[in-house]
């Protein structure tokens, strides 16, 4: 697992070369980042909010219909008080498919196989594709009145030319994350842990990049999730800003 992690990063990276990179605003030194959150089991939700609120940190919420902690469903309507208050906030969302599945080949046919989180495998055509991008969209729309932003993110970031493609036919645009960007929160904390993580994101971040981190993860035993409040405090010590997605120029990452 922490193999592929490793190899799949510089894969995103180079997938799609850096779009052109706007001067700095006075107000912003050292240049903008883009934080953007995966839903995960959603355990830290409400403290990286919370975070976000208390720095006024606009972020870029990729939703997927995810078992939480709580033993339902990411975008149930139990979780829709949490997602109107973002949306009140003024964050931008994006999908992350409906059954977080993997998108793993694609097929002679034209079809993409896709594997679901029990391990079964499905193939997708490029209408079913569009379908697993826009049930987010729908369902986010109807718990808060806002529909998704025309973005989505794949699933461990891993997409096929088919699968992009008929993504961008029914009108979203993918979005990976820069090597920098990738906190790390998914990583064994025996080997990655907090303090680790927390210094190479100061170090390593640069103005476009796109950060990825999600609002709970089950495999790690000491949650990165604390850390956000001194990552974000450090980066804007630093002349950093942050700005959700939407208007895409001058960011690193994969945006296709």
């Amino acid at each position: 697992m922490l193999a592929r992690l490793c190899r799949m990063i510089p894969a995103l990276w180079l997938a799609t070369a850096p779009l052109a990179q706007a001067a700095p605003s006075p107000g912003c030194p050292a240049g903008t980042l883009h934080l953007t959150l995966d839903t995960g089991n959603m355990r830290h939700a409400e403290l990286i909010a919370g975070i976000l609120a208390k720095y006024q940190v606009k972020a870029t919420f990729f939703v997927a219909q995810e078992k939480t902690w709580r033993g339902d469903m990411a975008l149930d309507p139990s979780w829709a008080e949490f997602w109107k208050a973002r949306v009140a906030e003024g964050h931008s969302f994006g999908s992350h498919t409906w059954h977080h599945g993997s998108f793993r080949q694609d097929e002679a046919d034209g079809r993409v196989l896709y594997r679901l989180m029990d391990g079964s495998q499905v193939q997708l055509d490029a209408g079913q594709i569009c379908g697993e991008l826009r049930r987010p969209d729908e369902r986010f729309l109807a718990l808060t009145g806002r529909a998704l932003d025309a973005l989505w993110r794949a699933p461990g970031g891993r997409t096929t030319p088919a699968t992009l493609k008929a993504a961008q036919a029914c009108g979203y645009r993918h979005v990976g994350w820069a090597p920098a960007g990738f906190l790390g929160d998914e990583l064994p904390s025996e080997q990655y842990p907090n303090a680790l993580l927390l210094q190479r994101a100061l170090d390593k971040l640069r103005d476009g990049d796109i950060i990825m981190a999600h609002l709970g993860i089950w495999s790690r035993k000491d949650p990165f999730a604390p850390m956000f409040e001194p990552l974000i405090r450090g980066l804007k010590d630093k002349g950093f800003c942050f700005a959700p997605l939407g208007n895409t120029h001058g960011t690193h990452g994969t945006l296709r």
